[in-house]
């Protein structure tokens, strides 16, 4: 028997402006944030499960990971993020093409074209025992040790108490696609919620579109998946700029064979927004701006290839 089973609530992180330093006699922990999937691995008994944050089960899509993940002892549950590495930094769209694998043939053979990595951050499991209410430190120590011996495609993110090597990560890391840090105190309990903290290098990150909302060709707002999620969003209004330079990125995807009936929506704080599905080709991006209500996503700039 098994101490975890999916769904599991997970761990977020509410953002913070500067880089916190731990009080008189304490300490703090520092991740570096990569740029990813959050994915839950369970090494259950006869099978492997991945879960993502919003708790699907998404195992067909990562068959390579699903594959490493048999050889963790019975009982093991991960917490971590999926990363896709191209040319000595991390590439978010990649790793959310992967995510959205329709079926098992694409997803075996994205496995192939872009291998994905797990960046292990937390072990909320192992054997029959629930670690969760166990502190950081002693879950972490337990962490590293379990996945020494294995190696890539599964290893645990780095992690530090000095600030001033905290601090050097956050400066030199954003050009392997690290996108900042997240900070945990050692002697905190795993908890759903917004217990972490995390201090971004940048105020915009990568989202990748997978529908429109309006006419295809001309959309009003765009359905993103952004970094760490699975669960779209509706952006904010498109502005004239925008819907230019997505105009002929949308005239080039491939229709979709037939529209989903009903159609796909989205529940944006009480209302529910239809969107037309497109292939998930293509990357804006945003801007994350607080409101009184809720986070509004401004659309900055469609990605280009490079």
């Amino acid at each position: 028997m098994t101490a975890l089973l999916p769904p599991l609530p997970v761990a977020l992180a509410r953002p913070i402006q500067t880089l916190p330093t731990a009080a008189p006699g304490r300490q703090l922990a520092y991740e570096p944030k990569f740029d990813g999937h959050r994915l839950l691995i369970f090494r259950l008994a006869d099978e492997v499960q991945l879960q993502a944050r919003s708790g699907r089960i998404v195992t067909r899509a990562f068959p390579d990971l699903a594959a490493a993940a048999r050889q963790l002892p019975v009982g093991t549950v991960l917490d971590g993020e999926v990363v896709v590495w191209s040319g000595g930094r991390t590439d978010f769209s990649a790793v959310q093409k992967r995510a959205t694998a329709a079926t098992e043939a694409r997803a075996a053979r994205l496995a192939r074209q872009l291998p994905a990595s797990y960046a292990a951050f937390d072990l909320l499991a192992t054997g029959t025992e629930d670690l969760r209410p166990r502190p950081y430190a002693e879950r972490r120590a337990l962490l590293t040790t379990l996945l020494e011996p294995h190696g890539p495609p599964l290893q645990a993110v780095p992690m530090t108490t000095d600030r001033e090597v905290a601090a050097t990560w956050y400066e030199a890391l954003p050009a392997i696609g690290v996108e900042g840090l997240v900070i945990k105190s050692p002697d905190q309990p795993y908890r759903p919620g917004r217990h972490w903290r995390k201090l971004r290098h940048s105020e915009t990150r990568d989202a990748l579109v997978v529908g429109v909302v309006g006419p295809r060709l001309r959309p009003r707002a765009l359905a993103l998946v952004l970094p760490g999620d699975d669960t779209p969003v509706v952006s904010g209004p498109l502005s004239p700029a925008v819907q230019a330079q997505l105009a002929k990125a949308l005239r080039e995807l491939p229709p979709e064979p037939v529209p989903p009936d009903p159609p796909t929506a989205i529940d944006t704080v009480g209302a529910w927004i239809a969107y037309q599905p497109i292939p998930p080709d293509l990357t804006v991006e945003v801007r994350q701006e607080s409101t009184v209500r809720h986070a509004a996503t401004a659309v900055i700039r469609l990605r280009l290839p490079e």
